[in-house]
C-alpha cells in the first residue's frame, strides 16, 4: 500500500506519536481522521495542513457506540478507511500496594480500559469496515497498527497496569493478524521506548539527560516523526505482518 493513498483513522493524533503520524500521511499525500478528546489542539493542526487532508472526530476510544458512528462519519468524508494507527494511551503509574494499601482497581481498570481495550474497540470496527475495500494490486485491503511499549517486556515498578494493557497489545497482534490474513488486512504492532512525547515536557533538563544516557544508541529521546516513519514503512512493506517492532535505541528497562 503506497501512503499516498492512506485514508487513516489516528487514535491520540492531536498530540504526540498520533500527530507525528497525522503529519506523515499528509506530507506523503495521503488523508487522516483524528479521533482524539482535545479539539483544540485537533484544530490547530487542521489548521495548519488542511481541511481537506485532516478530520477531526471528537471520540472516546472506549466508547463502542461512538466508534461505531465515528467511523462510519470517516467512511462518509474520505470513501474508505484503509489504515488504523491506535496512539491513544494513558501512563498513569501506581504501585500494586503503596503505603501499605492496595491500588484502587480503578486505577488499574482505567489503564487497561483506555490502553487495550480502546484499541480493540477501535480496531474491531474499523476491520469490518475494511473487509469491504477493494483490494489493491497485491491483494491488501487495509493495514492495522497498534502502540505497545517496552514496557510489555521490561515493565518497571509502578507499571503493572500499563505493562500489561501493552503485553496484551504485543498479545493481540498475531491472532489477529492470522484471523484477517484471509481478507487482505495486515496487523502490526509498535513498542517504542523513551520517546519525546508530551508526557516529558515538565521534566527538568537533567532528569530527561539521565533517561537520555540509558538508550545505548542513539543515547537520546527517539523523535515522535521516528515512530511515523516506522508507521509509513509498515504501510508499504506488505511482508511484514502480525510481529511487533521494537522502537527503542536498544535500551532494556531497569527495574526502577
Amino acid at each position: 500500500m503506497k501512503t499516498s493513498e492512506v485514508k487513516a483513522i489516528i487514535t491520540g493524533g492531536a498530540s504526540g506519536l498520533g500527530e507525528a503520524t497525522v503529519r506523515r500521511i499528509v506530507e506523503k499525500g495521503g488523508k487522516a481522521a483524528i479521533f482524539d478528546l482535545n479539539s483544540e489542539k485537533a484544530a490547530k493542526l487542521i489548521e495548519e495542513l488542511g481541511e481537506d487532508s485532516v478530520w477531526y472526530a471528537e471520540t472516546d476510544v472506549t466508547d463502542a457506540a461512538q466508534v461505531e458512528q465515528q467511523t462510519t462519519a470517516v467512511i462518509e468524508r474520505f470513501g474508505s478507511v484503509n489504515l488504523v494507527v491506535n496512539c491513544a494511551g494513558v501512563g498513569t503509574p501506581g504501585k500494586v500496594v503503596s503505603k501499605g494499601e492496595p491500588q484502587p482497581l480503578e486505577q488499574f481498570e482505567k489503564v487497561i480500559r483506555i490502553n487495550l481495550i480502546g484499541s480493540f474497540n477501535v480496531l474491531r470496527v474499523a476491520a469490518a469496515a475494511m473487509q469491504r475495500n477493494e483490494p489493491n494490486d497485491n491483494g491488501e485491503r487495509g493495514v492495522i497498527i497498534s502502540t505497545a511499549s517496552v514496557a510489555a517486556y521490561e515493565g518497571q515498578i509502578g507499571q503493572a497496569a500499563y505493562s500489561a494493557s501493552k503485553g496484551g497489545i504485543v498479545s493481540m497482534t498475531l491472532p489477529i493478524a492470522r484471523e484477517f490474513a484471509r481478507d487482505g488486512i495486515r496487523v502490526m504492532a509498535i513498542a517504542p521506548g523513551l520517546m519525546k512525547t508530551p508526557m516529558f515536557d515538565g521534566l527538568p533538563e537533567a532528569a530527561i539527560a539521565s533517561l537520555e544516557s540509558a538508550v545505548p544508541f542513539p543515547a537520546r529521546l527517539g523523535r515522535p516523526d521516528e515512530y511515523a516513519q516506522l508507521v509509513e514503512s509498515i504501510v508499504e512493506n506488505p511482508m511484514l505482518n502480525g510481529e511487533t517492532i521494537r522502537l527503542d535505541g536498544a535500551i532494556r528497562m531497569q527495574p526502577k
